[in-house]
């Protein structure tokens, strides 16, 4: 008897366990999957890079004192400042996954031109002069480990860091040059000594100043006067042998409320393409974020003016304008009038493979401008108004626009008949159409930043999948002389020419 309770004890504790373990899970609402494609160009488009940022990076000096015995010299204290690097060459570079662990960096058989002012001192002589510095064999190997801090920010650790220079040539100029260089090759081996010693810290101190620069992205960011964007990692970058997969928070706010909707994001999994260089996955998640935010901050509720529709209907309706409008005017109200739609709920969003809908339930709200300039209702009604949602991706944003499928006021079945009725729900289907929609998708355009690293292009935008959207996309890195490279935000990275644009719900 007192085994079956023990038993039962921990069969409750075990399911108590798994219980907390499963309601504590955090899944994410953007998915970004990086491939081996994408590391391979990164190698070509990271030299390029980095061959601009080394030129302009301050190298220590290098010093130090050495006894040279051919010419019975105890000590010359040498000093090598100014050190600039005009050109290097890596033929042989490559990065890999390391599977649960990080990315493998690898190169050798690189080579440096360095130049250099120098100035040397001895019990026999002291002088100053320039020389030009050829490196040979180098060769560098370690791991970049990613992961996030508390914040949400990436971070990189190099581990297993090493780096070597097999060969040095100096060759000294000035006045007295040959004299120098006669004895240059017994200066080239503690030269060697010295920069070995130092290449593996220049490049961790390097990383850190890159984790200085990561840790300042703003991974909250303010879209416009109503929400605010959360995409921070919620977990460190999982590395498989094929790509590396980051999970993003991708949840908005109201500007003034961080509490997270009354939703969570349900797990969703990417495709397993490996085609293209970087897959990005938008979640269902996110857009009903995006919906109870706006929803929450007010963003739907809108009043128009008669003037600013009939500008609308004549603008958008391609001929048709005036005719509406005036029928509009003429059936609605003699007076000025105003039309106020606030939404009822938020807006339900529906992602559905090659498919993606937004139904609005509102309401709509005839207002009279009466001659003491007070507005006093006329008719209230609701409705529900299904739309179609376009997507395209223009610079650095992701751009919504919405098209109307279907409009209904939401009255009893047994009015639907009456004439008026209808005659009312087209003319108001009408305005809702080319008036009040194209004020929306001029509001749209400014939609959702896109997290991105300076020069960087993208392109290609397929259409949604069963809960998610996917943008599948290769890589161009592009510079220019006024453009340099930089960490400091993830500005200028384009995705250009993907676009898609859902179907009308069946």
């Amino acid at each position: 008897m007192h085994t079956k309770a023990v038993q039962l004890l921990w069969g409750c504790f075990f399911l108590w366990n798994l219980y907390i373990s499963s309601a504590q899970t955090v899944y994410p609402g953007i998915k970004a999957r990086v491939t081996q494609q994408a590391l391979d160009y990164g190698v070509l488009a990271g030299m390029e890079m980095i061959e601009q940022m080394v030129k302009e990076k301050k190298i220590p000096d290098l010093e130090g004192s050495e006894s040279l015995e051919f010419l019975k010299v105890d000590y010359v204290n040498y000093n090598f400042s100014n050190i600039k690097i005009h050109a290097f060459s890596f033929p042989n570079t490559s990065l890999a996954f390391v599977p649960g662990v990080g990315i493998k960096a690898l190169t050798n058989h690189g080579t440096a031109n360095i130049s250099t002012d120098w100035e040397v001192k001895s019990p026999l002589f002291q002088d100053t002069g320039g020389a030009d510095l050829f490196l040979s064999g180098v060769f560098f190997t370690g791991i970049i480990v990613l992961a996030r801090n508390n914040f949400g920010h990436p971070i990189m650790k190099l581990q297993d860091c090493y780096a070597q220079v097999s060969h040095a040539h100096v060759s000294f100029s000035g006045d007295l040059s040959v004299l120098y260089n006669s004895f240059a090759e017994p200066m080239e081996k503690p030269i060697l000594k010295n920069l070995n010693e130092m290449l593996c810290p220049m490049i961790m101190s390097e990383v850190g100043a890159l984790n200085a620069n990561l840790s300042m992205l703003e991974v909250l960011t303010k879209i416009d006067n109503y929400t605010l964007l959360d995409y921070s990692l919620i977990s460190s970058p999982e590395i498989t042998e094929n790509y590396m997969e980051l999970n993003l928070k991708g949840v908005f706010y109201p500007l003034d409320n961080l509490s997270d909707p009354p939703f969570s994001p349900v797990p969703f999994a990417l495709p397993e393409h490996h085609d293209s260089m970087l897959y990005i996955g938008i979640s269902e998640f996110f857009f009903k974020s995006a919906s109870f935010a706006y929803f929450t901050a007010g963003a739907f509720n809108v009043t128009l003016s008669m003037k600013e529709i009939s500008n609308h209907l004549v603008q958008n309706s391609q001929g048709l304008g005036n005719v509406l409008s005036r029928i509009a005017e003429i059936y609605l109200l003699s007076q000025p009038f105003m039309v106020q739609v606030m939404a009822t709920e938020p807006p339900a969003i529906s992602l559905q493979p090659g498919n993606f809908t937004l139904d609005i339930p509102a309401s709509i709200v005839l207002l009279a401008q009466t001659e003491n300039s007070t507005a006093e209702a006329i008719v209230s009604m609701d409705f529900v108004a299904s739309t179609s949602v376009g997507l395209v991706i223009l610079g650095q944003r992701l751009v919504c626009s919405l098209s109307l499928n279907r409009f209904r006021l939401s009255l009893p079945e047994s009015n639907r008949s009456n004439i008026e009725v209808l005659r009312f729900e087209n003319i108001l289907s009408s305005i809702l159409h080319f008036g009040i929609l194209p004020l929306a998708n001029a509001r749209l355009t400014h939609a959702v930043p896109l997290a991105n690293p300076r020069g960087v292009t993208l392109s290609s935008f397929l259409p949604p999948f069963q809960g998610f959207l996917l943008i599948s996309t290769d890589l161009k890195y592009e510079t220019s002389l006024k453009q340099q490279p930089s960490f400091h935000g993830w500005e200028g990275l384009n995705l250009i020419s993907g676009q898609w644009r859902g179907k009308p719900a069946a």
